[in-house]
């Protein structure tokens, strides 16, 4: 059994992990390490719930809120609408964020004459459950195209953006859509999750098998630039140099599989912060406005 140093680890969204998840996972592992695996896919699978912070208010105290049900995952989330325009443009946040977070871009696309639909995935924000995974955020996308849409535009962050592209992927009918900080190859992410939670390799493996035994097909299908191969619409793809939570190479390979793409590199922003870069989010307006005859 591996000895933890530190009381705490970084988790992805740059929270830290509590001594004792470190310590029973550790536990587990020397006893059974599929009893490991099962705890490893327990955590993977369970994102943290934050409260709403101030400055995402104004967004949230501005839209309209709606339980809309996803029937093909047998969940209720909850979606904002904001602005009022037949313009929209569908926001999804990543893992653990909230319907509100891309509220930076949201106001500036409001104030250009759009209208943007965004959601609490499941398990997140004020959307019931424990746990989700990526599957569900592209199961609700898809849904919420059928009530609300059509959409202009999608925009998702992390792994937000990984389920836009493979909503594309599976039909998600939009014009163009702009990736921010978005993870690429599944077992890369794997990988990452259970060294931050200081389990042997062989557990990634495990996860892999039962995740193929679950969905009777290899994860790896819904890696970000395995779904850029099958998107022929333009593509911004934003990510940050300094990104300590997803490397910058995820933009570059995902850009590469890309039949018309571009990308955006910024520096000193990470993985959240670049959400409310005000270049970014002109950046973002300018690739939206481009070629739009009807905001002429």
């Amino acid at each position: 059994m591996s000895k933890t140093k530190n009381s705490t680890k970084p988790i992805n969204n740059g929270m830290q992990i509590p001594k004792i998840i470190i310590v029973l996972g550790h536990t587990l592992q020397a006893i059974s390490h599929s009893l490991a695996t099962l705890y490893a896919i327990k955590l993977f699978k369970t994102p943290f719930k934050f409260k709403t912070p101030l400055a995402e208010k104004t967004m949230e105290n501005n839209t309209k809120k709606k339980i809309v049900s996803i029937p093909e995952i047998n969940k209720e989330i909850m979606v904002y609408t904001y602005g009022n325009s037949k313009k929209k443009v569908l926001l999804v946040h990543g893992w653990s964020g909230r319907g509100t977070q891309l509220f930076s871009i949201a106001n500036k696309l409001v104030e250009n004459g759009y209208m943007t639909i965004s959601f609490d995935a499941p398990a997140h924000g004020k959307s019931k459950g424990k746990s989700t995974m990526m599957p569900e955020f592209i199961s609700c996308i898809l849904q919420l195209e059928k009530e609300f849409g059509p959409f202009e535009i999608a925009i998702g962050h992390s792994l937000g953006a990984m389920a836009v592209l493979n909503s594309i992927k599976k039909g998600l009918n939009v014009k163009k859509a702009i990736t921010i900080g978005a993870g690429d190859i599944i077992t890369d992410i794997i990988i990452n999750f259970i060294e931050k939670i200081d389990l042997k390799p062989i557990i990634v493996q495990k996860m892999k098998i039962y995740y193929l035994k679950k969905f009777n097909f290899d994860i790896d299908t819904l890696s970000a630039s395995v779904a850029a191969k099958q998107v022929k619409i333009p593509i911004l793809v934003i990510h940050d140099n300094n990104d300590k939570e997803v490397s910058v190479n995820c933009a570059y390979n995902i850009d590469k599989n890309l039949e018309n793409g571009e990308t955006f590199i910024t520096n000193n922003l990470g993985h959240t912060r670049i959400l409310k870069d005000k270049t970014v989010v002109q950046r973002v307006l300018e690739f939206i406005l481009q070629n739009d005859q009807s905001s002429n």
